[in-house]
């Protein structure tokens, strides 16, 4: 008898968990990867644009200290999502994500519990617009959640974005 052999969904979900370690918010640590062809072409984390303070230099939480709960007022946050990382590294390099998945693991930032790392509507917006199939993502329960973006797209033709029936927070 053989051991058994995770599945290409729970082997990128590991390296996006791995990648989550890297995160600097106090609010949740979050690891994004695409993969395009069977291969890794970016990572991306939670964290503070380049050359940039982070929330742990800075010792805080602005959200936190603004008493701003989750899922609101991203723009007042000093982090850029791991999604929205990724798909900036890719760009960097120069690597095309048409077709391509993204896997996002979230946790809290103890690590100890897992979320449902389902994207903002911003990273969704995003996710789509670079050409992305299908996102997976850790659930909260140790189940894995699989999205495709033709049926966001399907939905927000058909209902309004915020009539979307999975959202974050």
């Amino acid at each position: 008898m053989s051991p058994k052999r995770v599945s290409k969904d729970e082997y990128y979900l590991g390296i996006a968990k791995e990648v989550a370690k890297r995160s600097t918010c106090f609010r949740r640590s979050i690891g994004a990867i695409i993969i395009r062809d069977d291969q890794i072409i970016s990572t991306g984390y939670v964290g503070a644009p380049r050359k940039t303070k982070s929330s742990f230099e800075h010792g805080s939480c602005l959200r936190d200290k603004l008493n701003i709960p989750h899922g609101h007022r991203y723009e007042l946050c000093r982090s850029v999502h791991a999604e929205q990382n990724a798909i900036i590294n890719a760009a960097r390099a120069g690597v095309s994500l048409l077709g391509g998945d993204i896997y996002i693991h979230g946790t809290t930032v103890d690590e100890k519990k897992t979320i449902d790392a389902i994207p903002c509507f911003i990273c969704k917006k995003m996710i789509i617009n670079a050409g992305l199939k299908r996102v997976i993502s850790s659930g909260k329960d140790g189940n894995i959640l699989e999205f495709s973006t033709d049926d966001w797209i399907k939905d927000w033709k058909e209902n309004d974005i915020i009539d979307d029936k999975h959202q974050y927070g």
